[in-house]
Order: C-alpha cells, then sequence, then structure tokens
C-alpha cells in the first residue's frame, strides 16, 4: 500500500525547518501541493528570516509544488488571507499541519507573564486561528485533515514549561471537540506528540539522542495522520522510530451513598476512586456524563 497525496493541497505552519520542514518534504514528495507557512523568527518567537522561501527552493528543486507564507499564526487575519490566496491559485485546503511554535522556558516563579501568555498565544491560539481560517473550506468541500502538535510536556509534565505546557494539553483538548464538529463534513482531527532533535531541543538532548531523534523519524506518523484513511481523534506519540498511542482515561469510579458524601468520604474512599482496573477510555464529556449515569444506577 502507498499513501498519496495527490491532488491534496496542505498547509504546514512553522515549516522553515525542523518536524515542519520534513513534513513539507515528504508531502510534496507524495503528490501534494504544499504552502509552507513560517515567519523565520528564532525558536523564541523574535526575529525574521527567508527559512519558509528555502524550503519551498529545496521542493521544487525535487519536482514538488509549493508556496511560501510568512504570514504569523497568532493573526487570525493574516491566517484568513493566507487561505484566500492558497484557494485562488490552488482551489481549496485539504490539510492543515498546525506544527509552529516557540519556547521560552523559565520555572514558574521565574516566568513573566507576557512569557507565559505568549506560549499559549503562538501554540494554542496560533493552532485555533489557523484551523478556524481553513474549517469553512473543509466543511464545504466535505473534506479535511487537521493535525495539532501537542507534547508529552503538556500531557505529563515538564519542569520549567508551564506556559509550553498548558498550551500542549489545550491542543489535545481542542481535537477532542473538532473531530465531534467535523465528523459530518469528513473532518479527521487528530493530534501529534513529537519528540525531535531540532532547534527547540538542541540544548536539550545529549548529542547522541539528538542524532537519533531525527525529525525524519516522526514524519511518518505525522503524514498518516492526516492521510485519506487516517484514524481521527488520536493521540499519537512519534520518536526515534518509535511510536505509542496516549489516552485520556477515567476509572469506573465509586458511587458513594448520599451521607458519605462529604469530605471524609472521599478521602476513605480515594483508593477505591482512583483504582485504575477496568478503567474507561470516553470519547466525549457526554459519554462521560453517561458512564456517571450509569454508576450512579448500578
Amino acid at each position: 500500500m502507498t499513501i498519496s497525496f495527490a491532488d491534496k493541497v496542505a498547509i504546514v505552519t512553522g515549516a522553515g525547518g525542523g518536524l515542519g520542514r520534513s513534513y513539507a518534504l515528504e508531502l510534496a514528495r507524495r503528490g501534494a501541493k504544499v504552502v509552507v507557512n513560517d515567519l523565520g523568527g528564532s525558536r523564541d518567537g523574535t526575529g525574521a528570516s527567508d527559512a519558509a522561501a528555502k524550503v519551498v527552493e529545496e521542493i521544487e528543486a525535487a519536482g514538488g509544488v509549493a508556496m511560501a507564507n510568512g504570514g504569523s499564526v497568532t493573526d487570525f487575519a493574516q491566517m484568513e488571507e493566507m487561505v484566500a490566496k492558497v484557494k485562488e491559485k490552488w482551489g481549496g485546503v485539504h490539510i492543515l499541519i498546525n506544527n509552529a511554535g516557540v519556547l521560552r522556558d523559565k520555572s514558574f516563579v521565574k516566568m513573566d507573564p507576557q512569557d507565559f501568555t505568549f506560549v499559549v498565544d503562538v501554540h494554542l491560539n496560533g493552532s485555533g486561528n489557523a484551523t478556524k481560517a481553513v474549517w469553512e473550506t473543509m466543511r464545504e468541500q466535505n473534506y479535511g485533515r487537521i493535525l495539532m502538535t501537542a507534547s508529552s510536556t503538556g500531557l505529563y509534565g515538564n519542569f520549567g514549561q508551564a506556559n509550553y505546557g498548558a498550551a500542549k494539553l489545550g491542543l489535545a483538548g481542542l481535537t477532542k471537540t473538532l473531530y465531534l464538529e467535523g465528523a459530518k463534513y469528513n473532518i479527521k482531527v487528530n493530534t501529534l506528540a513529537p519528540v525531535a532533535g531540532t532547534r527547540m531541543t538542541e540544548d536539550i538532548f545529549p548529542p547522541e539522542a539528538f542524532k537519533a531523534f531525527t525529525p525524519d523519524n516522526v514524519t511518518p506518523a505525522a503524514l498518516y495522520l492526516v492521510s485519506e484513511d487516517s484514524p481521527t481523534n488520536m493521540i499519537i506519540g512519534a520518536g526515534a522510530g518509535a511510536y505509542h498511542a496516549a489516552y485520556v482515561t477515567m476509572t469506573p469510579g465509586v458511587a458513594l451513598p448520599e451521607n458519605e458524601r462529604t469530605v471524609e468520604g472521599v478521602a476513605a474512599a480515594f483508593d477505591r476512586i482512583t483504582d485504575r482496573t477496568g478503567e474507561i477510555v470516553p470519547q466525549s464529556g457526554s459519554e462521560q456524563s453517561m458512564a456517571i449515569m450509569k454508576l450512579l444506577q448500578s
């Protein structure tokens, strides 16, 4: 089986280097027309460069089709303008990979509120802006594949990355609602939690690990999650050639009698409340509510 992206138009944000560049190159190699979106700033979001244009040159040199875009994901009007230009030139947008990101790492006690807000704005609000800009087009054409980029920091935490972790878990939550709203229109939405050696992580990984965690080892998972036969509402981790799924689960829980619904009652039952035997994977908030009602009726 060969997965092709022929006749598909893909937008990849933050595609001037690292993971985004790898995604864009492989999408183009497999037949997609690719929008390489990147401001070209440093990893803290400052400055600018022609990184997107250089990736377009790479794609075109290999026989692919691409265009550069320097719009900021934090500016919804710029995302709308980008999508309008793409539709005018290529007729539609079938794939969006939300990859743009920045880092401003500090322990929470030392973190300026501005640094917290900026990181959340780029990752979470930026993905929301880009997604909103393509959403109606995908509904109208009854086809869309959207990938959010989360992180192990968002799923499990990491010292010094409160801003980044908050944004990344937020993206997993955004996925879980948009997959429900998009299902009727053949819009599939997934979350990727990549681990890769890029300029974002070059001073974190030891040299040998940096070499093992190449972006090219993440790209197969990313592209499968935006392919025609992709799943939806998945959280997939990828790094160094290893791939796994992560789930948001709930324990079967305990229905406390009315006279035990006290602070003391919860404390006494806490081991049973948190017992993961037979844990449940709700696919929506309403399914969680139904599980609670079932528990109360048992």
